[in-house]
């Protein structure tokens, strides 16, 4: 590699990591205050927890950061580069703009490698230990499960939020009781409740007072013109086992959460079952792993004429055109993803679509520009 090469390489490669660090930095601290601040609040986690729970979420936000960091580093620095004409300089040197962009097509390459390894491996086992920690630090203090303000939805059948908390005292609790299609049969509010954990059975006794509740048809609980009426009770116990709450939220593992090995052998588990609706489903996960490593590449490809074209030095240009394409793509994952229902579209295999079709306006884009 000569010195423009080297020039090149490590001016895009130290961009890259800058660009997935802010963009890692950010998803860390959506996550962190959507899952984890109200249990610190709440005395559930401490301070070391905490700091192993964020240093668990780097993977998991890496899986989406290095699309981003890649497509925003090489806008950045081609963008640079052709604005101050040091790329107009270099094809008057009769360099070709495939010499040229060599570097960052390895970039590419090795950006792509180095998902694979994120979405495979390295997310998954970090997402698993996360949510694991997280349901440990909640389990050894059952009476602050709850946490206020949040949607609780661990409950069999049934749903909670509550407004304020103090200790064991609830205030201004909703509920949803709801049928086996998750569809609302029942809502109701209380005006407070009390939390008890019984250790003898293991269980989670909710106590609310001053209930009012509206009830709906059982064959039809989304007709509002079949109501059943409103009534009113001085109190209504519940009771959910520890274990069954915990249980249900092992038995959630996403199948994005798997590794390729859990992945290949839950695959084969639900094809000898007979299961075609989880098997599409694990197929359409897996896919979607290697899709968006793929996506790494494409973007990076794309990143090179369009930094040409464009020719700004501008930060938030250049960050608008990275955000805009990379919705574009996960809005574009996110239509395919519709199509579970249909499994005769085979949307596994539409799930590669996205990635595919923007590497190949990238190297349509990289050609017209190679051959003007």
């Amino acid at each position: 590699m000569n010195l423009l090469h080297r020039h090149i390489f490590w001016s895009v490669l130290t961009t890259c990591l800058a660009s997935v660090g802010l963009f890692a930095a950010v998803l860390i601290l959506g996550n962190a205050l959507k899952d984890m601040i109200g249990f610190v609040m709440a005395g559930q986690i401490g301070i070391d927890t905490f700091g192993y729970l964020m240093a668990l979420l780097v993977p998991y936000v890496a899986a989406y950061a290095l699309p981003m960091g890649v497509l925003l580093g090489v806008l950045l620095v081609l963008g640079r580069l052709s604005a101050q004409h040091e790329i107009t300089a270099m094809r008057a040197a009769g360099m070709s703009l495939t010499y040229i962009a060599r570097p960052v097509l390895i970039l590419g390459v090795f950006g792509a490698v180095v998902a694979l390894a994120v979405n495979f491996e390295f997310m998954p086992r970090a997402r698993t230990a996360y949510k694991n920690i997280l349901a440990d630090a909640v389990q050894a203090n059952p009476l602050s499960f709850i946490v206020p303000k949040t949607f609780v939805r661990d409950f069999p059948n049934i749903v909670l939020y509550v407004d304020e908390k103090e200790g064991a005292v609830l205030r201004d609790v909703w509920f949803w009781r709801l049928d086996h299609e998750n569809r609302v049969r029942e809502f109701g509010r209380a005006q407070s409740g009390e939390l008890h954990f019984d250790e003898e059975n293991a269980s989670l006794d909710v106590v609310l007072r001053g209930v009012s509740a509206e009830a709906r048809n059982d064959k039809d609980p989304e007709d509002y013109s079949k109501m059943l009426g409103t009534t009113s009770v001085g109190e209504l116990p519940l009771s959910f086992r520890v274990d069954d709450i915990f249980n249900r939220r092992q038995s959630r593992q996403k199948f994005a959460w798997m590794t390729f090995a859990e992945l290949v052998v839950a695959k084969e588990q639900f094809r000898t079952a007979g299961d075609a609706g989880k098997l599409l489903s694990a197929s359409m996960a897996m896919n979607e792993k290697a899709s968006s490593a793929l996506a790494v590449l494409a973007f990076a490809l794309m990143a090179i004429p369009l930094g040409v074209r464009v020719s700004r030095k501008e930060t938030s240009a250049n960050l608008g055109v990275a955000l805009l394409l990379v919705m574009s793509y996960y809005f574009l994952t996110v239509i395919v993803s519709w199509l579970e229902a249909k499994p005769a579209l085979r949307p596994d295999l539409l799930m590669w679509c996205p990635a595919l079709l923007f590497l190949g306006v990238g190297v349509w884009m990289f050609t017209r520009l190679d051959r003007a």
